[in-house]
């Protein structure tokens, strides 16, 4: 099975690294998915997108991103997000808490509870 060499990177630490089999991230220019082998290529990511990366292992790592970048060499994904917020260390109650707030914080909040899989 071909793979690639994926990190997860925030500002404020590495939230995951590994290898896996596919990544799905948004960027401005639309969702793009990355598979070992794909063309170089650097993406914006939006504020407020959701990455997933399907890992060699067959388990699913999900994060709500903020900014940032993406950067896709044949072999390499690197996921540089100026925040980020792994699924499972989402604050669900937070989340819902913030949709009421102004419009950057209801953007992230939407983000936190799409990864986290408690979207309608």
């Amino acid at each position: 099975m071909a793979e690639m060499s994926v990190q997860l990177v925030a500002v404020e630490r590495r939230l995951w690294s590994g290898t896996a089999t596919f990544v799905v991230a948004q960027t401005t220019e639309g969702e793009i998915g990355i598979m070992p082998g794909h063309e170089p290529v650097l993406g914006q990511l939006v504020e407020g997108g959701v990455v997933t990366v399907r890992t060699t292992d067959g388990e699913t790592v999900t994060a709500a991103v903020h900014g940032g970048f993406l950067s896709v060499t044949a072999d390499t994904v690197s996921v540089l997000a100026e925040s980020a917020d792994l699924a499972d260390e989402i604050d669900i109650a937070q989340a819902r808490a913030d949709l009421d707030a102004d419009e950057h914080t209801r953007a992230r909040a939407l983000a936190r509870l799409r990864a986290a899989g408690q979207t309608d």
